[in-house]
């Protein structure tokens, strides 16, 4: 909980501070995306608006790459940053990136483990002590799922990052001296992905910890 809390506070400073700083560029993260994907030839791909606070996006079923307002229509480094990361996804998608594809097949059975670790533990607890052990071994197996969709996360969210810095300087979107700013920003929001791993891990080693105690 405490990296958690960390982690954002740190994505928090990092993107307040780099979204009051204009892009000498000009571009906002839309154009920013819009011109990453044409040179990759994903001219097809959409960049649209979403609703929210860094809600940004890539939809690979609706081959759309989602920007919040913000991010859409500002032209600060943190704009571009963010937009160059999710266009760093659809450049995955289009590489066939093993991991990314891998993440993307486990989307549906890990939001399918999310809510249904917690129901079965609740069914165990209702069954009473002589099928508690049973279920919280089937909780583990579910939580397993999510504990390793996390792990692959964040493999591919750096290299999503990597690949959206390349980008950003081969294109000219951004200056050299700019790039510590896009730097900050997304090596911020990568630590929320390793605050989500760490808390996926000790809750796994807990649900373990609670089936030995049941044996």
């Amino acid at each position: 909980m405490v990296l958690g809390i960390w982690a954002h506070v740190k994505l928090t400073s990092a993107y307040g501070k780099y979204s009051q700083v204009p892009a000498e560029s000009g571009k906002t993260g839309a154009e920013a995306a819009r011109q990453i994907l044409d040179q990759a030839g994903l001219r097809n791909l959409r960049v649209e608006e979403v609703d929210g606070h860094l809600s940004d996006h890539y939809d690979p079923s609706r081959r759309t790459l989602f920007l919040s307002p913000d991010n859409y229509r500002g032209r600060s480094i943190a704009a571009v940053g963010v937009a160059a990361h999710e266009a760093g996804h659809a450049l995955q998608h289009q590489n066939a990136d093993a991991l990314f594809n891998l993440r993307m097949q486990l989307v549906p059975v890990t939001q399918f483990a999310s809510f249904a670790w917690m129901g079965v533990l609740m069914l165990g607890w209702f069954f009473g002590r002589t099928f508690m052990a049973k279920f919280i071994l089937i909780a583990i197996g579910l939580f397993a799922v999510m504990t390793l969709f996390q792990l692959i996360t964040l493999p591919v969210e750096y290299d999503a990052s990597r690949r959206a810095k390349e980008q950003l300087l081969r294109l000219g979107l951004v200056r050299t001296d700019e790039a510590q700013g896009v730097n900050r920003v997304l090596d911020a929001a990568a630590l929320t992905y390793v605050a989500a791993l760490a808390s996926s891990v000790m809750e796994l080693l807990y649900l373990l910890t609670l089936a030995r105690d049941r044996r």
